[in-house]
């Protein structure tokens, strides 16, 4: 049911035209409707100054690996949302975005840092969690997503 669910919203946002970072507000997945995929889950914030350049090399990520399972899962916790909506007019996420502003799911990963992520393999179990993001790791973390993809 979740599965068809979160399917349906983003079938109808893309016949609509609208991205998901314009949409109402998308319920954080089921994860286990995932499973079979590699789910990279991003926590941000629109006044983390590195997530300004972890946006587009996801943006990359999710362009070239979508198509091998990769799932990528933008977190904001941002409490009000306009602030979430002006980063994300500045920094494209054609990826998937949710909303968080209780920290609910922030706090269901331990987050304490942002950015933070955590890479779920395709049997659901967490491969990853890294806090903070600096360009001298991107390749790093890139190697690490397309061997969990393997």
């Amino acid at each position: 049911m979740h599965h068809t669910r979160w399917r349906f919203i983003f079938a109808a946002l893309a016949l609509a035209g609208a991205s998901l970072s314009s949409a109402a507000s998308v319920d954080f997945p089921d994860l286990a409707t995932l499973r079979g995929k590699v789910v990279y889950i991003d926590f941000w914030a629109s006044w983390c100054g590195p997530c300004r350049q972890s946006f587009p090399w996801m943006a990359q990520l999710h362009g070239s690996l979508a198509k091998d399972g990769l799932v990528i899962l933008a977190v904001n916790v941002d409490q009000e949302r306009t602030d979430a909506d002006r980063f994300l007019a500045n920094y494209a996420a054609p990826f998937n975005v949710v909303f968080d502003p209780k920290g609910t799911q922030a706090e269901r990963f331990h987050v304490k840092g942002m950015p933070t992520s955590v890479l779920i393999g395709r049997d659901g179990k967490v491969l990853m969690t890294h806090e903070g993001w600096r360009i001298k790791e991107r390749d790093s973390l890139e190697k690490t997503i397309r061997a969990a993809l393997q």
